[in-house]
Parts: structure tokens; sequence; C-alpha cells
């Protein structure tokens, strides 16, 4: 999501929840807009830690938002849910702590969505215990403002020690500006990633990769380009476990788990966006993987799981109690 996109279809919300106060009054006692404590959600995939680290979220008007289907439907699907227009989207990033590698898989909005929506990616940080400085490595799932936006903070270069990974097909696209006038694709795009982005670049602190491959021992990428042409999939493995980092594959679970021919304004290139959903979910489904997806409701961590001609998703079991004790300690 971009700023632009973000600033109409935020309006289109605000005017959604204002025409909508006393029936929403009688319906539910679920505030909107309230902003909790800075939230990390930690679990392990093997051997490595990892942690959902939440940036905030925001209400997004989904009929602006999705394309194939209709307003009425959207409706439809949305009760079914127990949800009602506007969505809360969330918007998360994840630590994995790898060896003597922090990591963080994308970086939330940063100041790109304005006071209030996104950006609290360095609260949830500190409360994990981990500072800028101490991230060594960046895996951007793509380039767009809500999963690159935290890299510069008030101008400045937030993860100072950091090494950027990104799709190079992400960095050829959004670093120059022409490609806005080729493709009609929106300016505001290639703006917000040349701000992102050069900073890292003119520091020797970035490495695009233009194929599948090993990043570090034990996590992958894998170039699953649609949404946006250098989109990219991160998979860490560890003792037989499995996690995969999706990206933006969905954004509204209520309408794409059902329907996952349904696209998103903002995929580059619809087509592709749509086929990698369905070939993805496939997939998962039937390998019954692990995945993490960024704008799920947090911690955006679960299994998909067929559901007639379409999808179901089922969140990761919350633990909140001290590990066992190992054998070796009776």
């Amino acid at each position: 999501m971009t700023r632009p996109f973000f600033a109409n279809v935020l309006s289109g919300a605000l005017i959604c929840i204002a025409s909508a106060t006393a029936a929403a009054a009688a319906q539910t006692t679920i505030p909107r807009g309230v902003r909790q404590t800075p939230a990390v959600y930690r679990f392990s995939i093997g051997d490595v830690q990892v942690t959902a680290l939440s940036d905030g979220s925001v209400p997004i008007d989904l009929p602006k938002l999705l394309r194939g289907t209709s307003h009425a439907e959207v409706d439809a699907m949305l009760a079914r849910s127990f949800i009602a227009n506007p969505m809360e989207v969330s918007i998360n990033a994840f630590l994995v702590e790898l060896g003597n590698r922090r990591i963080l898989v994308d970086t939330g909005a940063g100041d790109l969505f304005g006071p209030g929506n996104g950006g609290r990616l360095p609260e949830a940080l500190a409360l994990a215990g981990i500072g800028p400085d101490q991230i060594t490595d960046i895996l951007l799932s793509h380039i767009h403002a809500d999963h690159s936006g935290g890299l510069v903070r008030g101008g400045k270069i937030m993860f100072r020690n950091a090494t950027v990974h990104v799709g190079k097909a992400d960095l050829d696209f959004f670093l120059d500006t022409a490609n806005a006038t080729k493709t009609g694709y929106d300016i505001h795009h290639f703006e917000q990633g040349t701000a992102m982005l050069k900073p890292y670049v003119d520091a020797g602190k970035v490495r695009a990769f233009d194929r599948s491959g090993e990043i570090f021992p034990g996590l992958t990428a894998e170039l699953r380009p649609g949404h946006t042409p250098g989109a990219a999939f991160y998979t860490l493995s560890s003792r037989g476990s499995t996690l995969v980092f999706i990206g933006d594959t969905i954004h509204a679970a209520a309408v794409q788990f059902p329907r996952p021919d349904v696209t998103v304004t903002f995929d580059q290139n619809q087509p592709k966006a749509r086929a990698v959903r369905q070939q993805a979910f496939a997939a998962f489904a039937d390998g019954r993987t692990l995945v993490a997806a960024p704008h799920l409701a947090f911690p955006g961590v679960g299994h998909i799981a067929r559901d007639g001609a379409g999808y179901r998703w089922f969140p990761i079991d919350y633990a909140n109690r001290a590990a066992a004790p190992s054998a070796a300690a009776h």
C-alpha cells in the first residue's frame, strides 16, 4: 500500500465509520481506532526463534482495494466473518534470530502513512529487547511503502548496520521513475521506493538478487513476481520445521481466502499476482506449510487449508508459558 492509495481508502474508511456510527453502536462494543501496547509474539521454527512484530494497523475500504468482485459480495463475505467495512488491516514485520544474525523481514510503513497509521515497529523492537543497530539484515518482500517505509525515519537511515536484501527487478523498477510513465503505475511508488532504498544503495548496503536461492544457511529466497516485479517469498528451515514469509500474497482474509482470484488495486501485474496466490495457496494447503503474512491479523502466522473451491485460515496456537526443562536438566 502506498500513501496516495492509502489516503484514498482511509478517507473512504472514515466516511464509512461516520455514516454507520449509530448502527455499529447497536451491534458491537468493539471500539475502532484503539491504540494497543506494542505487540510482539515469539515462537520457534526448529532451533530458530522468530518474533512477529506489530507495526500497527490501518482501516481499509475494501471495495476500493479489491478487484474482480462487487461491493455487495465484499459486504456479504465480511458479514460472514463478523467484520464490517472498513476492515482493520494489520501491518506485520518479523524478526528472525539465526545464529549471530538478527534479520528483519519487512520494516513496516515508517512515516509514510502519516501519524497514527503504522510506524510502530521501533516500539515493538524495543519491547523485544532489540535496538535498530542490532539488526544485521533486512529481507524485503517487495518495495511498497508499508514494507520498506521503516528503512528511513526522519530522513535518516534507521538500520545503519543492516544489509538490505531485495529482488533486483524491484530495485530496478522502483528506483527508475521513468517506469511510472512507461507502465502507468502510480509515481508515488517510485518516489517512496527511491527515498527508502537510495540511502542504503549509496552506503553500499543493498544486495539485490535476480534468481531464487539461498540467502543464508537455512534461509532461502524465491522470486514470485506479480504483486511487484521483484516480489519474493522467504523460507526459513530448521530441524525439519519450515516457515514461509509470503509477502502481499493476501490482504483481505475474509474475501481472498474464499475467492483467491480476487486481486488488489496495487498488484502491478494483475494476472501474475492472481496466479501466484492461487498456486501458493494450493501448495501451502497441500503441504500443510506454516506461513507468515504481513497483512493478516497479528501475528499473521498460521496455516491455509482447502475449503470447497476456496481456502480457510487457521492461526497459529497461542502459547504463553515457560518452556519445559530439557532432559539434561534433571
